[in-house]
């Protein structure tokens, strides 16, 4: 089964919320969805990144979940830029 990952970009926070509930959420939300493989929050020059790893048998599929954990996300924490990527061999390839 492909893999794919959505990477979210997180702004200022809501008010009232905590941070470290954000990656929990964003984890639960594709977990409703299909399984998943991996959470992270990273920090890349300065940025935080939000990314969640996860199976899904098609495209259309992953979309609509990268879609779910970005929309989960955006109810707490204003969300900068997303983008959902598949993994082929040893890369990530952005979603057409």
């Amino acid at each position: 089964m492909p893999s794919y990952r959505v990477r979210v970009v997180p702004g200022v926070l809501h008010r009232g919320v905590d941070p470290a509930a954000v990656l929990p959420a964003a984890i639960e939300a594709a977990g409703e969805r299909t399984t998943v493989e991996a959470g992270t929050v990273e920090v890349v020059r300065g940025e935080p990144r939000i990314t969640v790893r996860y199976e899904a048998l098609d495209d259309q599929t992953a979309s609509d979940v990268g879609r779910a954990v970005v929309a989960r996300v955006g109810e707490l924490v204003v969300v900068e830029t997303s983008r959902v990527t598949r993994r082929s061999g040893a890369r990530w390839y952005p979603m057409r």
